[in-house]
């Protein structure tokens, strides 16, 4: 029998190839565990900004969906109401790396925090962002509200 989790990674996997930026990135969901989620981005040259770093947008996307993902394993469906991001140094490597960690399931959000590393040549970790995220359930607000 499949596991909540197991369902739940085949789910976002399926969501990831067909959905068109996360496509574009070639996103790979690498591991899934109750509050902890794991993403990876390999380097594209097409993914750079003028000085030749992995677009901070990218980052973005790493360090959102990683707390995004992580909720989820907790709540089910949701989405990002807002994060804020730090970047540490610039995301020069082969491939990036986004970690998602549940801080806090309230009544009403998911408090996330999210790390995001290049990995080198060496097979280094190098930490060039950190970002703490606020999650919503989709069940909570984001049916019923509407700012039209």
């Amino acid at each position: 029998m499949t596991s909540p989790l197991e369902k739940l990674k085949a789910q976002l996997t399926d969501i990831m190839q067909h959905q068109p930026f996360s496509a574009l990135l070639n996103v790979t969901l690498t591991h899934l565990e109750k509050g902890y989620a794991q993403l990876e981005v390999p380097y594209s040259k097409n993914l750079t900004q003028q000085h030749g770093f992995i677009h901070g947008g990218v980052v973005g996307f790493l360090a959102d969906n990683v707390c995004a993902i992580a909720a989820a394993t907790e709540v089910g469906e949701v989405v990002t109401q807002e994060y804020k991001i730090n970047f540490l140094a610039p995301a020069i490597g082969k491939h990036f790396i986004g970690k998602g960690y549940v801080v806090r399931v309230g009544k009403r959000q998911i408090i996330c925090r999210s790390d995001v590393y290049a990995i080198t040549d060496d097979e280094t970790e190098k930490h060039v962002a950190t970002a703490l995220a606020t999650i919503l359930p989709v069940s909570y607000d984001v049916k019923t509200s509407s700012n039209t």
